[in-house]
């Protein structure tokens, strides 16, 4: 099982951040955080050659919903979606829960993990378009 989902778009890096923002809200997702990994290299003294964006996201619901029944998927929050612009070719890029919660081996966390992986894998295909 390949732990991303990517999916390639048109728009530039800061025009998809926002279609990102936009589907994430659309589905009751929140994005806690989000990482310029560009500046923060480039303080550092560091040139990338190429953008990144990390959006942290989540749906607190569920989040809350997968520590009651597993503490130890802490380790996996919050959801993560990259934005990056390669070789003139921007994508959206979406961590897979299933993925993840498979290293778990709970069985317990998987269908909740399915409705997360495909929740965000529809945001990041609505936010390409």
């Amino acid at each position: 099982m390949e732990f991303a989902y990517e999916i390639p778009t048109g728009k530039g890096v800061e025009e998809a951040v926002a279609a990102v923002r936009e589907a994430l809200s659309e589905r009751k997702f929140s994005v806690l955080w989000e990482l310029n990994v560009n500046q923060t290299l480039e303080s550092k003294g560091f040139d990338l050659g190429h953008e990144v964006r990390i959006l942290e996201v989540c749906s607190a619901p569920k989040a809350k919903k997968a520590l009651e029944t597993n503490p130890a998927v802490a380790y996996f929050l919050p959801c993560k979606i990259v934005v990056k612009r390669v070789g003139g070719q921007t994508t959206i890029g979406v961590t897979r829960p299933a993925a993840l919660m498979g290293l778990m081996g709970d069985a317990r966390m998987d269908d909740l993990a399915a409705q997360v992986e495909a929740e965000l894998t529809a945001a990041a295909e609505a936010a390409a378009r």
